[in-house]
């Protein structure tokens, strides 16, 4: 059976995916087709139900929970730390009001907590692409940017000014990690399928992190601008034992951020969350 397992084509992905991508991962009677997209285009495609596993945004699920399930494997979650708001002159937070923000799209988890924290419509946002953002700031095209993925650890190349880390602002405000992002199973594919593909997937999670030198050097591929030193902080901050599986803690993380974001009436009321 075809599985098309969709995910972002970023060092911390990759890493995840390289047992499955070596062949090293005993695929069961699945054949599997990596379909690699950024994590908005994949939000998007998650809403019409495209593929069968998909990397997914958080802030994105609330409006997929009918056609997908949380994989228990899969999650990234910033542990005091998390997307970074930046700008080109120095700014506190209160002086971002009104301004122009890039973000990196509008179901991106990192948009839900910049709401969060900011307020709703308080701001002006511009959706750019995640990797282009750090130039547009650089330019003044923007006033701030908020940044995912590598650009965390590369943006003072660019002489840009951290504003405030967003990680860092939610774990002081609840005690718990930021999950930025996870895997979704179709739920059409039935019960005992999904948890089968979970477990196969939690293996290629297991074969990197057993396997780390090589899986990093692997990863290294898809990280922009990254060397070696930089590849290998980036895929311990993302890939880590929240991302074998969520834990109840990782849980209780994901419901508070959606709780609070249907609280705000940022996105639709979950309720009470499966995981597979």
């Amino acid at each position: 059976m075809l599985i098309r397992l969709a995910h972002s084509p970023d060092p911390d992905d990759a890493f995840m995916f390289y047992g499955l991508a070596r062949g090293a991962v005993d695929p069961g009677p699945y054949q599997f087709a990596h379909v690699l997209a950024d994590i908005q285009t994949l939000n998007e495609e998650a809403r019409r139900g495209t593929y069968e596993i998909t990397a997914i945004s958080i802030h994105a699920y609330p409006y997929v929970a009918d056609r997908y399930a949380l994989t228990a494997c899969g999650s990234s979650m910033g542990d005091n730390y998390g997307p970074l708001l930046v700008s080109r002159a120095p700014l506190t937070v209160a002086e971002l009001a009104g301004r122009a923000i890039a973000v990196p799209g509008l179901l991106t988890t990192a948009y839900l907590t910049l709401q969060l924290l900011l307020g709703r419509d308080t701001f002006r946002p511009q959706v750019l692409m995640f990797d282009t953002i750090p130039d547009a700031v650089a330019r003044g095209v923007v006033d701030a940017g908020l940044l995912i993925h590598e650009g965390q650890l590369t943006y003072a190349r660019q002489a840009l000014h951290p504003v405030i880390d967003l990680g860092a602002w939610w774990h002081a405000r609840t005690g718990l990690p930021l999950p930025l992002g996870g895997n979704a199973v179709r739920r059409d594919l039935g019960g005992a399928r999904a948890r089968e593909l979970s477990g196969i997937v939690r293996a290629s999670i297991d074969y990197g992190l057993a396997h780390r030198a090589d899986a990093v050097d692997y990863a290294l591929r898809f990280g922009r601008g990254l060397d070696a030193a930089l590849a290998d902080r980036f895929v311990g901050m993302y890939v880590n034992e929240w991302t074998r599986d969520y834990g109840p803690r990782g849980r209780e993380a994901v419901q508070r951020l959606l709780a609070e974001g249907a609280a705000a009436g940022l996105v639709p009321p979950t309720g009470p969350l499966d995981f597979v």
